[in-house]
């Protein structure tokens, strides 16, 4: 394996949670727990409950240690990607590894399907900072907005997230994700804001659809409606929202090849100023890049909220992801 190589390691990219965050995909792409209505990667392919190593933790960490090697330090680690991270068995035996390899701190990205598992807490422990989200907060709205696999069960989620909050010596920031219709009203929203203070994280971060989503109904609320709510959640909450263009770092701007922002699309659609912000590069750099993939086939471009984004291709029904 070399640098030039990397199959489960991308970016950094640009965080709106974590700054310049080394991606880790621990899945098969749309390998998940839930298949979520605002999922910006569409409709999961492979529904499981099932946790294996389905990649070798030897190959993540050589992969993580080749990227560092090659570029400046993120401010994370992210371990998230294209499915749910929690899925893979070795998750605690790779964060030890991580923290062993660097002192960059570990993020765990997770929908938080799986935190009643006493052995994905025990997994987690070692990480720095752990995301969950919370959408719902009955079970017909969780049924609606997340359609979980079946064998998970809402009280029993969010019974995983409160204990796991409890326990856990880092920080556990809350993604509370907002649709417009479908969790937003205020039956809706006294029931979410009922379940943090019983999970009480550190942080509680409001979001909602900017990238084209899985079903075109998942809309995003207003912005004023968003303000509205920022007061209704306790303890320290903010809402989230896209970065705003940054210049990349100083210094020799370093060379990218297609392969590192073909990755970046793989696990999320961008536009061409998230990949020069993530990667290092300039704007026009980036669009240079992205105009041969287009005219190869190789990435398309899609309309959303009025932002044009890269993506791969739609996979056609039956081909292998």
């Amino acid at each position: 394996m070399t640098p030039n190589r990397l199959h489960f390691v991308y970016g950094p990219v640009p965080s709106r949670r974590l700054g310049r965050s080394l991606g880790v995909d621990l899945v098969p792409f749309k390998t998940c727990t839930y298949d979520c209505v605002y999922c910006q990667l569409g409709r999961t392919t492979n529904l499981t409950l099932e946790r294996r190593p389905y990649v070798p933790v030897a190959d993540l960490l050589a992969e993580v240690k080749a990227s560092l090697d090659r570029g400046s330090a993120p401010d994370y680690i992210g371990l998230a990607g294209s499915g749910e991270p929690t899925l893979h068995s070795g998750l605690g035996a790779l964060i030890e590894g991580l923290k062993a390899l660097t002192t960059i701190p570990v993020a765990v990205l997770t929908n938080g399907s799986l935190l009643w598992m006493p052995e994905v807490r025990q997994a987690l422990m070692k990480a720095d900072l752990v995301l969950p989200s919370l959408d719902a907060g009955d079970s017909e709205t969780f049924q609606r907005i997340n359609r979980p696999q079946e064998g998970i069960f809402f009280t029993q989620m969010v019974e995983g997230l409160a204990t796991f909050t409890r326990d856990f010596p880092g920080e556990v920031w809350l993604e509370v994700f907002l649709l417009a219709g479908l969790n937003d009203s205020p039956a809706s929203i006294a029931n979410l804001v009922a379940l943090t203070r019983k999970i009480r994280p550190a942080r509680i971060q409001l979001n909602t659809v900017t990238r084209p989503p899985a079903e075109g109904f998942a809309l995003a609320p207003a912005p004023e409606r968003l303000q509205e709510l920022l007061n209704a959640f306790p303890g320290q909450v903010e809402i989230i929202c896209e970065t705003e263009p940054a210049t990349p770092p100083a210094g020799e701007t370093p060379r990218i090849e297609d392969a590192q922002i073909l990755a970046l699309l793989g696990r999320r659609p961008c536009t061409p100023n998230d990949i020069a912000r993530g990667l290092g590069i300039h704007e026009l750099e980036t669009l240079k890049h992205l105009d041969r993939l287009v005219a190869t086939g190789q990435v398309r471009t899609v309309l959303a909220g009025g932002r044009g984004y890269y993506c791969l291709p739609t996979p056609t029904p039956g081909a292998k992801a």
